[in-house]
């Protein structure tokens, strides 16, 4: 049985202009496909708000705190903060969540 799976929601309030929009979300994309070939990553969800499409939620959960860790080291986290840092309107926020119910099984997800 693993631990708690270790969630993240992170806050991004993107620069509103088209090619800032356009950059952050191709960057963003190709972030999370990679990330979710990381052994230790569950899912990595990107959502855009309906209401204000400069405001975007990234929804992370990984199996341990230690995959978090590591995911933070990968080639392509580190290209995306470099293509990202300067595209947002301000700086990004994180909230983080370890997973109550249901309990975390290798097959949960």
């Amino acid at each position: 049985m693993p631990d708690n799976f270790h969630c993240l929601h992170v806050q991004i309030h993107v620069k509103p202009d088209a090619a800032a929009l356009e950059a952050f979300r191709a960057a963003t994309e190709a972030n999370a496909s990679a990330s979710v070939g990381e052994p230790g990553v569950v899912r990595f969800d990107v959502f855009q708000d309906q209401d204000d499409p400069t405001r975007f939620v990234l929804v992370e959960v990984y199996r341990s705190a230690d995959a978090h860790a590591s995911h933070r080291t990968t080639a392509h986290y580190q290209a995306w903060r470099a293509a990202v840092d300067g595209l947002m309107a301000e700086p990004r926020t994180a909230r983080k969540f370890f997973s109550v119910s249901p309990p975390p099984t290798d097959d949960a997800w």
